[in-house]
């Protein structure tokens, strides 16, 4: 009896989950670890236990002083924004995952890539699936990607893209996408988490093995997640995003994961009609040049991984015609926008706020939510409801607490040498700002009300309408303290 209960208990089925490997006795729609939905499935009865015997090593292990550290030496892809992002370039053997939205330019930038990285000792095999091989040939005639050790193939076979790589020998491959690719091997469809989990680690292994760099262009959920199991993230060497609004000319290519370099590194590039190229200066795309300041607009710097990039705010309020005013952002957080007009309120005694329509938004397509930008979203806040433009040539940064003060965020210095190089002479930055670079003016502010000084008074009017004078005035008094601000 006993042995007959041992033997049904291993023959019990067991569950795993294909996104993250979690394992379970029974069967469950959703998955406890990852959070992911219909993705437990069955994959047998209970393993026996086994021990493995001792076999024969590839390669005898050596003193970590005496492995030979050429081998990781990074490859330029001629493309010097993503050599940025991949710290250096390409590493023999190394597998980058490139995601992304669609027709955002991942095609575009690798085909690009493919192209500067081939040379007489350097072939480089594009395989592409989603496209003809004569779609591909018509963008690369487009964007100048053409050369002789450029080979071109159109499978979703992963055997025929193994014989490619017998053929041509590449020292990179480039596949667009590995969602649809799939194995004879392996049932179910191509982009299947079985079928994306077969593909990527083939071609992983034959990355290893012949020393070949790999670039695999993944698709995105409408989350934004990488498609496919979670599992594919863990295997590759480099993940990057590719992000950008499709109405903007700006796109950013973030690491997320590097084993080679800084995961902090931002790639930023302009898609144009004639294909994408990088941006060393991409600041100019963040600003509106003006002969005069124009009032609800504030200059900020902030930082994408390690670079410092000056950005503008815009702040437009109007009186509402509605019960319920408008709060619309584009590029700004709303909640970040949201907590600015409360503090505005309560600690910068600016009344009628939360009576008018408020419209916010960034220049370029600029994605700003580090809290360092706080400061100028107050500021261009403040601005637009006194109708007082902020003196030329001022940046603002800092974070703001529900309590008004300002505080202190990371990065100033580096900060304040973007906004120098590119000619501002004022800055408006919390406590302590450290070294500052020669022909800056700092003021250092410690709360909203040292902050809000910098807007001129307006000058006093008549109230109309019955309307309250106090409402009419500006929000705020006193000089600018620019005239003779601490620091510089």
């Amino acid at each position: 009896m006993a042995a007959r209960t041992r033997s049904s208990a291993k023959d019990r089925p067991s569950y795993r989950c294909t996104e993250c490997g979690w394992t379970t006795a029974k069967w469950l729609g959703r998955c406890p670890e990852c959070q992911a939905w219909g993705t437990v499935e069955e994959y047998g009865g209970a393993p026996a236990v086994r021990t493995t015997a001792p076999g024969r090593v590839t390669s005898a292990a050596l003193p970590i002083g005496q492995v030979d550290g050429r081998q990781a030496t990074a490859r330029s892809t001629g493309v010097d924004e993503l050599d940025r992002v991949l710290g250096g370039g390409l590493v023999p053997g190394a597998v980058a995952l490139v995601a992304g939205e669609p027709g955002v330019g991942k095609s575009t930038l690798l085909l690009d890539v493919a192209a500067k990285a081939s040379g007489e000792d350097h072939r480089t095999l594009y395989v592409t699936g989603e496209e003809s091989a004569s779609q591909v040939r018509l963008r690369a005639d487009r964007i100048g990607a053409l050369s002789d050790h450029l080979y071109l193939a159109a499978e979703t076979d992963l055997s025929a893209v193994l014989g490619h790589l017998d053929t041509v020998k590449p020292t990179l491959l480039v596949l667009d996408s590995v969602q649809t690719v799939a194995s004879p091997e392996i049932d179910g469809a191509p982009g299947g988490m079985a079928q994306v989990r077969e593909v990527a680690g083939a071609l992983i292994r034959a990355s290893k093995e012949r020393g070949m760099s790999t670039l695999l262009v993944g698709h995105v959920t409408k989350d934004g997640a990488i498609a496919g199991p979670r599992l594919l993230e863990h295997l590759v060497d480099v993940v990057l995003h590719f992000e950008g609004d499709r109405h903007a000319r700006l796109r950013l290519v973030r690491g997320v994961k590097n084993r080679y370099g800084a995961t902090d590194e931002v790639g930023c590039f302009e898609l144009h009609d004639e294909g994408i190229t990088g941006l060393a200066d991409p600041s100019g795309l963040f600003l509106t040049r003006r002969d005069a300041p124009v009032p609800g607009t504030c200059l900020t710097v902030t930082l994408e991984g390690r670079r410092p990039l000056v950005a503008e705010v815009q702040a437009l309020t109007v009186d509402s015609q509605i019960p319920s005013p408008r709060r619309t952002t584009s590029g700004l957080e709303t909640s970040r926008v949201s907590m600015m007009l409360a503090v505005l309120e309560q600690r910068g005694k600016i009344s009628q706020l939360g009576k008018r329509d408020i419209y916010s938004a960034t220049v370029g397509g600029v994605k700003l939510s580090e809290p360092a930008a706080d400061l100028a979203i107050a500021l261009a806040l403040a601005s637009a409801a006194s109708d007082s433009p902020l003196p030329k040539n001022l940046v603002a940064i800092g974070e703001v607490g529900l309590a008004g003060e300002v505080r202190r965020v990371t990065g100033v210095q580096r900060r304040l040498a973007e906004a120098a190089r590119l000619g501002f002479t004022h800055a408006l930055v919390p406590s302590d700002p450290g070294r500052v670079p020669a022909g800056m003016r700092v003021t250092e502010v410690a709360d909203m009300g040292d902050a809000l000084r910098v807007l001129p008074r307006r000058p006093r009017r008549e109230p109309a309408d019955g309307a309250d004078r106090a409402d009419r005035e500006a929000p705020v008094s006193g000089g600018s303290p620019l005239s003779g601000g601490a620091g510089g």
